[in-house]
């Protein structure tokens, strides 16, 4: 078993070694299902994994705070990759390879960890079980699993170096299918996802290392997505937001970033009740304020877009977002940064929170 986790290691470490690290997201996909409008997506089933698609993701985020008031974060994401369009076998033979990325944003700094597994062997995958078919997705000891078939409610528990965190997450509201019923189309020549989140969710646990303990509660938003071919030969990476407004509603925003400057835009604008609003590129208007230097893996730099302005068109309401702080680099396998954000309206008051993600940058 040792010798085919290092080879998943390994693989996704060619891959992050690559100049173009997200080269895979870009392939054709020849052989494995596609991403077509008119799907109906239904929930339980399309909680669990979809083998036939190449990608595929679990991802959470929560903006937490402590008993002080503190400013925390945490992330969770379990990756699914088919190596072959091959139906998916048991045992030693199946063409599905697992990863898990974990990081906790704490006063103190930015801590992440990452894990690899082989599927089809018991080490990792996404699963019901039981009579009542429990949603349970794990990775070795990282493991979500709810109380029902549903994905919530759920506990999570999952360790970031010596740190271990259980969060118990409950769901406040209705899921939220992205872009035209969950068909989520990331370019002009077709390239598409299925897409939904879960923007509503109480989340309440503690992380503990030796004897400390800290308690934290805020609010969640989960992101499901699976494809074959979801970038374009010529987009360079994306920048994504998912926002908690102190007014109660959500918003989400992602920019795919196109060669020739002309970015693809998208997004979900979600009332308190759950009612949600698909954004075009014509109604978001977005752009970085601020670039800044961090450090990036050991003795590399990397200049990143930390600062935005987005402002929503029809809503005419416009948002300042920032970091938390600049250090929430996860130097990964595929490295990237993910992290706390805070929002502010054009006033400069206190807006909300989220989180941001930035791929594809040199």
């Amino acid at each position: 078993m040792r010798l085919l986790i290092v080879a998943c290691a390994a693989l996704f470490a060619v891959v992050a070694q690559a100049q173009d690290v997200l080269g895979d997201l870009r392939d054709q996909g020849l052989g494995f299902a596609q991403v077509t409008p008119g799907k109906v997506l239904e929930f339980p089933r399309d909680h669990g994994a979809h083998p036939e698609y190449r990608i595929e993701w679990w991802y959470l985020t929560a903006n937490l705070s402590d008993s002080e008031g503190r400013q925390w974060g945490l992330q969770w994401t379990l990756f699914r990759q088919a190596l072959s369009p091959e139906p998916a076998a048991d045992g030693w033979q199946s063409n599905q390879i697992w990863m898990a990325h974990a990081a906790i944003t704490t006063p103190d700094g930015h801590f992440h960890a990452q894990r690899f597994a082989r599927g089809g062997i018991g080490q990792a995958g996404v699963t019901r079980i039981g009579r009542d078919g429990y949603f349970n997705a794990w990775l070795d000891d990282w493991q979500w699993r709810s109380n029902g078939a549903a994905l919530f409610p759920a506990e999570l528990s999952f360790t970031v170096g010596e740190r271990e965190i259980k969060l118990t997450l409950e769901a406040t509201g209705p899921l939220v299918k992205n872009g035209i019923n969950g068909y989520s189309q990331k370019s002009a020549q077709g390239q598409a996802s299925y897409y939904y989140s879960q923007p509503h969710i109480r989340v309440s646990g503690m992380v503990t290392q030796g004897s400390d303990r800290i308690d934290l509660k805020g609010q969640g938003w989960l992101d499901r997505e699976w494809s074959s071919q979801a970038l374009a030969e010529n987009q360079q990476g994306w920048d994504w937001f998912s926002l908690h407004l102190n007014d109660g509603h959500k918003l989400m925003v992602y920019q795919l970033r196109h060669d020739d400057g002309n970015h693809w835009l998208s997004g979900n604008w979600i009332s308190p009740g759950g009612e949600t609003r698909l954004l075009d590129r014509n109604a978001i208007k977005l752009h970085s304020t601020r670039i800044s230097t961090i450090a990036s893996g050991e003795k590399q730099t990397r200049d990143l877009p930390l600062e935005w302005q987005l402002s929503l068109v029809n809503q005419k309401r416009g948002w300042h977002i920032r970091p938390l702080y600049d250090q929430q680099w996860m130097d990964t396998s595929i490295p990237y940064w993910e992290g706390v954000v805070l929002v502010e309206d054009d006033l400069g008051n206190p807006a909300g929170v989220g989180y941001m993600e930035l791929t594809g940058y040199q």
